[in-house]
């Protein structure tokens, strides 16, 4: 192919958190070779967290913040869920791309093959892919160690500086003293003391999916990663349990929920295993989720307890406006179940 093609659309494709010098060079690449350009940017919609720590609409605003006015006009940004099954994470891209391009567009995808996590490059047939190549050793996982270890801001600006564009990294130093970055600097704590003392896995979790009565049980997480965020019950495989008596255990123990396990297992409608790499923060996690139906019987009681601060029914049909208050790919694992989102 010819390196001056130039292309109608170019596809730029990550989480950006936070953009860097090299996620910027993949941008210029892309603003090089095309009239116009989309930044889908990843993990759209998801609860804050240290990980994630930058919702959508932020990082649509640090990467404008690096552009003169007319190149911002060349540039559209849009949200790309996790939804942890690459099949419907790479028809929503494609969706996505279509509905902001005219039909019979020559489209271009600009991206770095890092590693396993860059095959996704390779799964859109009918785009243009064009690799670019490896810029330095900067990745966002440092900076997020920066932002959240560093207590000086003349030495937090120093670090930064270099790493991503002196715009950014102004955005940043002004972000810090947002008052949710707190608890993520607790959370990052707490999750990279876990990776010390426990590894990063595999683990292998259970989580309980309980409906009732047009309803389905959370519970609040009563401590870090996700203090505050509502989840499934659930929790860490017991050494000589088997994956259901681990999913009734965590539910009894987290809710208060007063069902014999043998009138449990009898109302399980459906179980499935999410093992996505990057599902969990804390590592390599697998969890096995089990979907039991009371159907239209009466709620039962229920309190938080155990790690859950609180715990309560929640009407199905509000599911959909809670996703950035899930944990997470918990409300994933719901939609599983529940059919929550539109099919792909």
């Amino acid at each position: 192919m010819n390196s001056q093609e130039k292309f109608g659309i170019a596809v730029v494709i990550g989480r950006f958190q936070p953009f860097h010098n090299g996620h910027a060079a993949l941008l210029a690449q892309a603003l090089g070779c095309a009239d116009k350009v989309i930044v889908l940017l990843g993990s759209a919609h998801a609860a804050r967290s240290a990980k994630n720590p930058f919702s959508w609409e932020e990082r649509a605003s640090m990467i404008a913040l690096t552009l003169d006015e007319a190149t911002k006009a060349r540039v559209t940004f849009l949200p790309l869920r996790d939804y942890y099954d690459e099949h419907r994470w790479r028809a929503a891209a494609q969706a996505a791309v279509a509905a902001n391009t005219a039909p019979g567009a020559h489209i271009a995808l600009i991206g770095h093959h890092k590693d396993a996590t860059s095959e996704y490059l390779h799964g859109f047939p009918g785009w243009t892919l064009l690799p670019a190549p490896a810029y330095g050793a900067i990745n966002a996982t440092s900076l997020r160690r920066i932002l959240f270890e560093g207590e000086d801001r003349a030495a937090t600006q120093a670090l930064l500086a270099g790493q991503a564009p002196a715009a950014v990294v102004h955005y940043l130093l002004g972000w810090l003293n947002l008052p949710f970055v707190a608890g993520l600097r607790e959370e990052h704590a707490r999750v990279e003391a876990g990776k010390k003392t426990w590894g990063t896995g595999p683990f292998i979790t259970v989580d309980a999916v309980v409906t009732a009565a047009g309803h389905v049980l959370l519970i609040e997480r009563g401590q870090p990663p996700g203090k505050g965020q509502w989840a499934l019950p659930g929790g860490f495989l017991e050494p000589r349990e088997r994956v259901l008596q681990g999913a009734m255990r965590e539910l009894q123990e987290e809710t208060g929920f007063a069902l014999l396990p043998a009138t449990l297992e009898s109302l399980l409608r459906g179980t499935a295993v999410f093992d996505h790499p990057d599902r969990s923060q804390r590592g390599r996690t697998i969890t096995h989720a089990h979907w039991f139906d009371l159907g239209d019987s009466r709620l039962p009681a229920v309190a938080g307890a155990d790690d859950a601060a609180a715990a309560k029914w929640v009407p199905i049909g509000e599911l959909a406006a809670m996703e950035g208050e899930l944990f997470e790919d918990h409300f994933m694992i719901l939609d599983h179940f529940l059919k929550l989102l539109p099919a792909a």
